[in-house]
């Protein structure tokens, strides 16, 4: 491999979830299951989305965006996790992991940021309703979903950039099911001080700066409820919110319990089943968040499904 004369490691050795033949079918089952339900809630919801007029707002437009970055989240994922687990092969080529690794952090990065976003939009709406369609007009729509695909872009080219150019000597065994920045640095046999910095200026900016401006948003929007006077508009208020509330938790915790903690012993075990969480599980379950807790959604998918009903 030509990336320096001291690199000899070619392909790395995923771990798998268990090295039992019985969990592993199990596993097989489920996981399959899973990645058809994400692909398939994630592709009804941007379907039901752009074919219907009535959805044609800010929120919904988020909500797509959301959409297509949990297929490619579970599309960057689970096949080569599905193909561990029928025997194929637990071996990634050392481009295979790299290209994980940017899709992976880029992913990581626009969700975090499109749910800053998300609450910002439903700050306006609920606290500025007089001015939410100057505030959140189609331009300013747009330039902010460009902005969070840039951003996560320039982001994952950094961390990838950096993480080429460090030399892999052995061993070549990955403590997880997949590539990912923090693991992978623990088998380096390069200094790895700049990229340690820029891990933690990423996890202050992405997941610090990010998480308090979300927070702020939700702290104006609950407050802007309890001053509703009627119960009845206090409902409505929040059950717009409540979908996204849930997921901006579930995500959260996932990730920041994943990059902040410590980088070995049984830390990393448990990491397996929390990178599980934001990386199927989370984006399996937005669509069935968003459908349960949304009228509107449930309206425009039995429209265009009757066998919804």
């Amino acid at each position: 491999m030509a990336v320096s004369n001291y690199t000899t490691v070619v392909e790395f050795v995923l771990q798998g979830l268990s090295g039992d033949p019985r969990l592993q079918a199990l596993f097989l089952v489920f996981f399959s299951l899973l990645y058809i339900l994400a692909l398939a809630g994630n592709t009804l919801i941007i379907i039901a989305i752009t074919l219907n007029p009535s959805l044609h707002t800010p929120m919904y437009f988020f909500l797509a965006n959301l959409a297509l970055l949990d297929i490619v989240c579970t599309s960057t994922v689970l096949p080569k996790l599905l193909e561990g687990l029928v025997g194929k092969s637990s071996h990634i080529s050392y481009k295979g992991c790299l290209t994980q690794i940017f899709f992976m952090t880029w992913i990581l990065a626009a969700e975090l940021l499109l749910l800053t976003v998300m609450a910002y939009d439903r700050y306006v709406a609920i606290c500025h309703p007089l001015h939410y369609s100057m505030l959140m007009s189609w331009p300013i729509c747009v330039l902010l979903a460009g902005i969070v695909w840039v951003i996560g872009i320039a982001n994952t080219s950094v961390h990838t950039g950096l993480m080429a150019r460090l030399n892999f000597c052995g061993p070549n065994q990955i403590r997880n099911f997949l590539c990912e920045v923090p693991t992978l640095l623990l088998l380096s046999c390069s200094p790895t001080t700049l990229n340690n910095i820029m891990i933690v200026l990423a996890d202050v900016y992405f997941g610090v700066v990010n998480f308090v401006f979300t927070m702020i948003s939700y702290s104006f929007i609950i407050a802007s409820i309890l001053r509703i006077r009627s119960s009845e508009g206090k409902k409505r208020a929040f059950s717009t919110c409540s979908a996204h509330l849930v997921v901006v938790i579930l995500y959260y915790s996932t990730v920041i319990y994943t990059y902040l903690q410590p980088g070995s012993g049984s830390s990393l075990e448990n990491s397996k089943l929390v990178t599980l969480l934001y990386t199927a599980v989370s984006p399996t379950l937005n669509p069935v968040i968003y459908s349960l807790r949304n009228k509107d959604v449930k309206v425009a998918l039995r429209k265009l499904f009757p066998c919804f009903h």
